[in-house]
């Protein structure tokens, strides 16, 4: 008797055994995939909706757009366009501010020991504002400044700071990426954050509400922060003040609860502004040629 013959025997002998294992093998399948499908229009269901606080009382509406009342545009939808009339510059003057800019941004450096010397309220405003003319994603400018200036709230930063980024340096952090912080001189240890005269934190709105209570989206929120921050230390580097690009790994809730800002805004950069201190030193380094990041097609 070969094997196949054998098997055919054993499963007619037992076919009761055989059809009510596969009838509980199709169950199980069914109910384990009716779950998954349920657990992923749950999420699906949850992420169309949002809650608001009206009076103490929280309101969910749908994001249904489907719904005219949705439908309504970032900024108003009869907003005229007017003509736009930049000075027109001679192509000879046009060159010479290119090559001036450039020289101007390329002395800048990120600095790590700053001067305590204050900086008047209007440049941080003008510095500010300059970062709010980025382009955005609809014009929905999903940005929030915080310019923090006073000693006990700068202390209060960098204490939160060094904690968390003492846990990065010692376990969060790979010991590559600790590696090659080192020829920067930098630790978990952050004084500038309490020396600097102010501190620019620059927080990303994921989204904000529209002034019917509904939710109003902001597209390609996460570019736009970055070329807003770029604005924003052009115009630090323009108006001859020095920062350090700091990124707190590991500190947006902490940072957000102390300075009480929304769940839908994300801390991306704490920038130290201030002129840098008389003995300042920053790292011997160059930076890629035009040829190495530059390609005419």
């Amino acid at each position: 008797m070969n094997v196949i013959s054998l098997t055919v025997q054993i499963l007619e002998s037992n076919c009761f055994i055989v059809y009510s294992m596969m009838i509980i093998l199709f169950v199980a399948f069914t109910m384990f995939h009716k779950n998954r499908l349920e657990a992923t229009q749950n999420r699906i269901g949850a992420k169309k909706k949002f809650a608001i606080h009206d009076g103490g009382r929280e309101k969910e509406h749908p994001d249904d757009e489907d719904d005219p009342d949705w439908l309504v545009p970032a900024i108003p939808e009869d907003t005229p366009h007017i003509p736009y009339k930049p000075i027109k510059r001679p192509m000879e003057e046009i060159l010479q501010r290119s090559i001036d800019y450039y020289e101007l941004m390329a002395k800048r450096r990120t600095v790590r020991s700053f001067s305590t010397e204050p900086i008047p309220q209007e440049v941080l405003d003008n510095i500010v504002k300059t970062a709010g003319t980025a382009p955005s994603g609809a014009h929905t400018e999903p940005w929030t400044y915080v310019v923090v200036q006073d000693a006990n709230m700068k202390e209060a930063i960098r204490n939160i700071v060094e904690e968390e980024e003492e846990l990065n340096y010692r376990r969060r952090m790979s010991r590559q990426w600790v590696t090659d912080l080192k020829p920067f001189a930098t630790s978990y240890k952050k004084p500038y954050l309490s020396d600097a005269p102010a501190l620019i934190l620059v927080f990303r709105q994921t989204y904000s509400w529209r002034e019917d209570g509904k939710k109003r989206m902001h597209y390609y929120n996460e570019i736009s922060i970055a070329i807003a921050a770029g604005f924003l230390l052009a115009a630090i580097q323009y108006c001859g003040l020095v920062a350090l690009t700091s990124t707190p790994l590991n500190c947006n809730a902490r940072l957000r609860d102390l300075l009480s800002r929304p769940s839908n805004e994300r801390l991306e950069l704490l920038l130290p502004v201030g002129r840098p201190h008389e003995e300042a030193t920053v790292p011997h380094i160059s930076r890629k040629t035009l040829e190495q990041i530059m390609i005419n097609a």
